[in-house]
Formats: C-alpha cells, sequence, structure tokens
C-alpha cells in the first residue's frame, strides 16, 4: 500500500521531533513554506500540520504560526470515539507484534456473532510515538472471509477500516465503548508502566449491513500519555 505524500511529510517532522532537531517550543514551517518545499498543495501542507496538531505534537496559534509541543497528546474525547479522526492515525510507528489466521474460538477477542469454527484474522500492533515511547497496544480481530490477504498487507501502516472499505465491504454502522481497565501484567510490560495501572480502553465493531460484526478492534492507551477532554461550544442565549 503506497503512504501518502502527506504522511511522509509528516513522518519527517516527527523524525525531527524525534531527534531533538526540533525541540519542544521551536516554530514549524508554515503552509506555504511547507508548499514551497515539498512542492504540494496549500491543503495538504495545511493538512500535515493539523494532523500534528491533532495528535498533540504542535499549538497553531492563529498569526503566530505553529510550534512544536511537549509528549503529552491532548485528544477530545468526541474525535476519539470519531472513525473519521481515527483513520486519520497519529504520528509515530506501529510495532507488529503478531498475526496469524485462527478459529473465532481461539482468537484473543471475541468476534460477535461469530461461529466457534469461523475462521478469522487477529493482529496485535503497539503503537509507539515519535520518540519511540509505546503510546497503545492495539488488537484485532476480522472475519477472514472478508479479508483474506490481509495478512500479506503493510501492516505497520494499516487503517483497518478504511482498508475494509477499500475493498468493498459493507460497513453499515460502527459501535464505539470506552471502558476502563486495569493493565494485565502482560500489556503493563508492553507499555512500560505498572500492572495494575488504570488505563483507559476503546472497543470498537464494524457492523455490515446483513447485521453481522465483520471486525472487532481495542486500543488500550498508555497512562500519562494522553490527556483526554472534551470541548462543546456554548450556545448563544
Amino acid at each position: 500500500m503506497a503512504v501518502p505524500l502527506y504522511i511522509q511529510i509528516r513522518r519527517e517532522i516527527e523524525a525531527k521531533i524525534r531527534s531533538g532537531e526540533l525541540p519542544p517550543g521551536s516554530r514549524l514551517p508554515t503552509e506555504i513554506d511547507l508548499s514551497a518545499q515539498y512542492q504540494v498543495s496549500r491543503a495538504t501542507a495545511q493538512r500535515v500540520l493539523n494532523e500534528l496538531a491533532e495528535a498533540g505534537l504542535a499549538i497553531r496559534r492563529r498569526r503566530h504560526g505553529t510550534f512544536v509541543a511537549d509528549v503529552t497528546r491532548q485528544i477530545n474525547l468526541l474525535n476519539f470515539v470519531t472513525p473519521a479522526a481515527a483513520a486519520k492515525g497519529t504520528p509515530g510507528r506501529h510495532e507488529v507484534l503478531s498475526v496469524r489466521i485462527v478459529r473465532a474460538d481461539a482468537a484473543i477477542l471475541e468476534l460477535p456473532g461469530a461461529a466457534a469454527d469461523t475462521a478469522v484474522v487477529e493482529l496485535v500492533r503497539r503503537k509507539l510515538d515519535v520518540r519511540e515511547e509505546p503510546l497503545s497496544i492495539e488488537r484485532h480481530v476480522v472475519l477472514f472471509a472478508v479479508a483474506p490477504d490481509l495478512p500479506n498487507e503493510s501492516l505497520e501502516d494499516l487503517r483497518s477500516l478504511s482498508y475494509l472499505q477499500g475493498k468493498g465491504v459493507p460497513i453499515d454502522s460502527i459501535r464505539l465503548y470506552l471502558d476502563p481497565v486495569a493493565l494485565t501484567e502482560h500489556d503493563a510490560a508492553l507499555l512500560n508502566t505498572e500492572t495494575g495501572t488504570p488505563a483507559l480502553m476503546r472497543r470498537r465493531e464494524l457492523r455490515s449491513d446483513d447485521g453481522g460484526t465483520v471486525e472487532v478492534a481495542t486500543t488500550i492507551v498508555r497512562p500519562g500519555s494522553t490527556e483526554f477532554f472534551l470541548e462543546l461550544p456554548v450556545s448563544a442565549a
């Protein structure tokens, strides 16, 4: 799968942040500067800077510019549960921990409605931030019948919702849950934190037009790596 140009540019900036070449407080190039440097449209340059800001890696100040932020991400909970925002991804890279084809009853997550002997693809990844620190653990269980070639894809860059839609899988609805969890010993080790630490887990189910579930996925966020908030407009009286 070809990596879109805006992601390539974003990753180049992330690498400079990771190396310390762009420390917190550094001014990032303007949209016009990025457009000229990479020979891309103003819209593409704007998307790069906006996504860095959405991920908490940059702060955009009107009439002042865009600056490197500290390492703690700030995420609006409304965006955290919005599929369109999730499809963009966040700066950093995925480390594939395992991928296999198994029976549904042997998978790491239960796929609702699937018979025990149904074949599924199981994928486990760890998300690392731009400084190579663990950010989250992602687990996916996908119906094999709708994605038989999934194990052969570039799993480091995969966005499962976009991938399935691109394959013509009829996704009719998406159900999302936010669950508090206590980290197991295994997950705590992957996230470099203590066993039993409270964490937030997002669980997503993708449902087809016939009511069946084609994917279930969970994301456990490393405690302390992200600040969640809600911000709603106030209607005029």
